[in-house]
C-alpha cells in the first residue's frame, strides 16, 4: 500500500451537481425573485418545496420520477395562485439554465480524488426530462464511478437512502470513509447524520476543494 493510500482519510467522494460543478440554482432563484418583487422564501417554497426534507410537493415527486414535469408545472402554478403568486415553473427553469460554464477547479478536484485512489460519484436531485441537458456538461464517464440521479432511483436528497445506495454502488464504502459535497445545507446535514464528512460548497468553492485535498492526504 502506497503512502498516499495510508494517509488518505476517505475512500470515496460524493458530489452534488448543480451548485457544485455549475453555478448554484438557488442564487439564480434569489435574483429572479428580487426582480419580480417576490420574497425569496415564498418563491422557493412554492416552486420547489422545502429542501430540508423530502415531501409530496410536486417538484419532489417529479425529482423522484413519480410524475412528469408537465404535471408538476400545473400543480405548482396552482400552489402559487393560492398564495397570490403567478409562478410558471418552465419560465423559472429557463432562466436557471443560463449560460453558466462548469467550475473547472471542482472538476480538477475530482481528478485528484481519483488519482489518490478514491471512488467518486454524482448524487443529484434531478428530473427525468433534464437528463440530456445536464449530463453532457461535464465528462461524467471520465470523472465518476457512479451517477445517482434521483429521478432514476426514486429517492431524493435528503433521504438517507440515496447516500446509502451510492455507497453500496461504489463497493460498500463505510459512511465514515466517505465525503459528500453539496451547496444546500440540509443535504450536507443529512450526510453527516449518517457519519459521512459533509462539506458545504459556497459561492467560492475554494474552501470546499481545500477540505477535500486535505482529506486526500
Amino acid at each position: 500500500m502506497g503512502s498516499g493510500a495510508t494517509l488518505r482519510a476517505v475512500d470515496a467522494v460524493l458530489y452534488d451537481f448543480g451548485g457544485v460543478f455549475m453555478p448554484s440554482p438557488f442564487a439564480a432563484i434569489r435574483t429572479l425573485s428580487e426582480e419580480q418583487g417576490i420574497e425569496y422564501d415564498d418563491a422557493l417554497e412554492v416552486l420547489f418545496g422545502s429542501y430540508h426534507e423530502d415531501t409530496d410537493h410536486p417538484w419532489h415527486r417529479c425529482e423522484r420520477g413519480e410524475i412528469p414535469i408537465t404535471v408538476a408545472r400545473q400543480e405548482i402554478r396552482e400552489l402559487g395562485r393560492r398564495r397570490g403568486l403567478d409562478l410558471d415553473l418552465f419560465q423559472i427553469l429557463k432562466h436557471l439554465g443560463g449560460n453558466g460554464q462548469p467550475i473547472e477547479p471542482m472538476i480538477d478536484c475530482v481528478r485528484r480524488a481519483r488519482a489518490a485512489g478514491c471512488r467518486t460519484a454524482i448524487v443529484t436531485n434531478n428530473v427525468a426530462e433534464a437528463k440530456d441537458l445536464w449530463r453532457p456538461l461535464i465528462p461524467l464517464d471520465e470523472l465518476f464511478d457512479a451517477v445517482i440521479d434521483s429521478s432514476e432511483v426514486g429517492i431524493r436528497k435528503p433521504d438517507p437512502r440515496i447516500y446509502e445506495l451510492t455507497l453500496d454502488v461504489l463497493g460498500g464504502i463505510e459512511p465514515t470513509r466517505a465525503a459528500f459535497l453539496d451547496d444546500f445545507p440540509g443535504n450536507v446535514v443529512a450526510a453527516r447524520k449518517l457519519g459521512m464528512i459533509g462539506i458545504l460548497v459556497e459561492a467560492d468553492p475554494t474552501p470546499a476543494i481545500r477540505q477535500i485535498d486535505e482529506l486526500l492526504g
